[in-house]
Order: structure tokens, then C-alpha cells, then sequence
């Protein structure tokens, strides 16, 4: 919940200079074995991304829930959301969606790549989804055992 909430508050800081802004809709405080300065990294990679592409006057949104044995982080965007054929290539190293790589929105392909290998390396997984506004990136991850 504490990475939760510092990865939110820097990120806010830097939308706000952009008329966007990032929140947290619930944070269950849960513990995951691994190192956190890459759980940390991989998901701070997702919610620029998410801060990139939001549409001004909107919020990312963020959540943090603990569901059995796992915690489940949610990362929600308002933004044009993703073709649907490149959906499975999101997390593919130097892979941009087609409008990405039309814009100068920098990056080279890479943080959501980093994102999926530090999460599967913490046996974990993590899709996008297009919703109806939007896109959401969900990460599982194994909860530590007691």
C-alpha cells in the first residue's frame, strides 16, 4: 500500500502540470515476497504511461486490492484506449502502438516490456483490457506466504 501510495503521489505531481491527475480508488495494504525496487519500477512504468496517454481533465486511476492469494493492482486510463490486435503486442520489448509512434510522445517502446518481465520474474501476470473509455492494465501478483 505504501508503494501504492508513493508511486501515486509523484506521478500526480508531474499530471497535475498537464491538467491531469492520479488517484487511488482503494488500497488494501497486502505483502508480496520480491525485491521492491522492481515491483516498484514496473508498476510506476505503467502509471506514467497510463498519465501519458489519459485524456486532459482526467484522472488514472489506481487500485490495489487484496483477492485470496493475490494482490491485484488495476490501472485505469481515459484515454483512445489501444487498436484490439495490438492489445497482446503492448508488452513486447520496442513495440508502440501505431498513433504512439505518429506522435512525439517519446519513450521507445520499452517500460511496459520492463513492466511485464519484473512481474512475471515475481511470477506474477499482467493484461490490458480496452474498456469503454479508456484502457486498464491489471498486474497480479502472489501474496507472501504467512
Amino acid at each position: 500500500a505504501k508503494v501504492i501510495e508513493n508511486i501515486v503521489a509523484d506521478a500526480n505531481f508531474e499530471a497535475r502540470a498537464h491538467d491531469k491527475s492520479v488517484e487511488i480508488l482503494k488500497n488494501d495494504e497486502v505483502i508480496i515476497s520480491g525485491s521492491e525496487g522492481l515491483l516498484k519500477r514496473a508498476i510506476e512504468n505503467v502509471v506514467r504511461n497510463a498519465v501519458r496517454y489519459t485524456a486532459a481533465e482526467t484522472s488514472v486511476e489506481v487500485s490495489l486490492v487484496k483477492s485470496g492469494p493475490e494482490g491485484i493492482i488495476t490501472i485505469r486510463d481515459h484515454g483512445a484506449g489501444v487498436p484490439q490486435e495490438e492489445l497482446e503486442k503492448l508488452f513486447k520489448p520496442f513495440y508502440r502502438v501505431q498513433e504512439a509512434r505518429d506522435r512525439k510522445s517519446g519513450g521507445v517502446g520499452l517500460g511496459l516490456a520492463i513492466a511485464e518481465q519484473a512481474i512475471s520474474t515475481h511470477k506474477g501476470k499482467i493484461s490490458a483490457k480496452n474498456l469503454e473509455k479508456g484502457l486498464s492494465v491489471e498486474i497480479t501478483l502472489p501474496l507472501a506466504e504467512n
